[in-house]
């Protein structure tokens, strides 16, 4: 069960908060009355996850790309680096984009931070351990990781900015936390950003057939957002420098997590097998006991009633 830990944080910079993950964290932190200050390109980020938010006292919608700049007029507190293509489709398409918001939107973020003598917090992920070669992942497994493939832009971004966070706190004195975050789920995903979850949600919905790639075999860890949520902001509170796992370690294969899909939309779509990426990894499933005895944190919604909420979600969505 999910152990709150609360700060009373009073302003918040999110950078890539018009995200997926983002857009929660930013609803999340303005119910316990901070003031955020989301910083977004929209490159990858959908204005309509923050609309609702911009009639709220407290938030502030900056479009800017962070590798660029980092416009804030007021001190943070706190500074949440969430910036950042993350769905395949996207950071494929956008490469260069990836690597620079990792090193030079990761750099400008952490000089905020430390200006502001401010809490940062990077957003990190379960990529940086590669096609792994160890089954639960914890923190201390170096992982596998092809430098030059076509993942490799993404993968070593984020390990890269894990290095210049631990370099910018051993230097600096930055109060810095490294958060890796395994697949995450839920409302406000795109339906075509290539990810699975929401593409089977859509294909079903749509009655078309899942493409599951390979045999299907191949294994995901798959985290409700709001438990996502509640794992970054204990991190955030807690103190602690990481890096720190924060996933459901419940693993599911894409063959079972499709037919799940299609019964829980009713849906009379079929499974199509197609051609498995490269350097699609094998298996991916956290080990979390850091975060279970530092954070009293552990996800709390099963994929069965995570994919009904995501569900529910996209038809709203399509209007049915």
């Amino acid at each position: 069960m999910t152990t709150a830990i609360s700060r009373p944080w009073e302003h918040v910079v999110v950078t890539g908060g018009a995200g997926f993950v983002g857009s929660h964290l930013c609803t999340a932190l303005l119910d316990t009355g901070a003031a955020v200050t989301c910083v977004d390109d929209l490159s990858t980020g959908r204005p309509e996850n923050v609309t609702p938010l911009l009639e709220r006292p407290g938030f502030t919608l900056v479009r800017a790309n962070v590798a660029e700049e980092l416009p804030v007029d007021r001190r943070p507190d706190l500074v949440l680096h969430f910036a950042s293509p993350a769905s395949p489709a996207d950071y494929l398409r956008l490469p260069l984009h990836t690597m620079e918001t990792g090193s030079l939107g990761t750099r400008n973020a952490l000089r905020l931070a430390q200006d502001s003598e401010a809490r940062f917090v990077l957003a990190s992920t379960s990529e940086v351990y590669g096609d792994p070669r160890q089954n639960p992942q914890d923190e201390r497994y170096w992982g596998n990781v092809n430098p030059v493939g076509p993942r490799s832009v993404y993968d070593e971004a984020k390990r890269f900015g894990e290095a210049l966070t631990t370099a910018h706190a051993e230097t600096h004195g930055t109060d810095t936390c490294i958060v890796r975050l395994f697949n995450t789920y839920g409302p406000r995903m795109r339906g075509h950003d290539g990810r699975a979850v929401p593409t089977f949600v859509r294909q079903a919905l749509a009655g078309e057939p899942l493409t599951v790639t390979g045999d299907g075999h191949q294994t995901r860890s798959l985290c409700y957002v709001d438990d996502t949520v509640a794992g970054v902001l204990a991190a955030a509170a807690h103190g602690m420098r990481g890096p720190v796992n924060i996933g459901n370690p419940a693993e599911i294969t894409m063959l079972e997590l499709a037919r799940l899909v299609v019964r829980l939309s009713g849906s009379a779509s079929e499974i199509r097998y197609i051609e498995r990426p490269v350097d699609d990894p094998a298996v991916r499933c956290p080990d979390i006991t850091l975060a279970r005895d530092k954070l009293g944190w552990e996800p709390r919604v099963d994929a069965e009633e995570g994919l009904r909420r995501t569900l529910a979600w996209f038809r709203a969505e399509a209007g049915h």
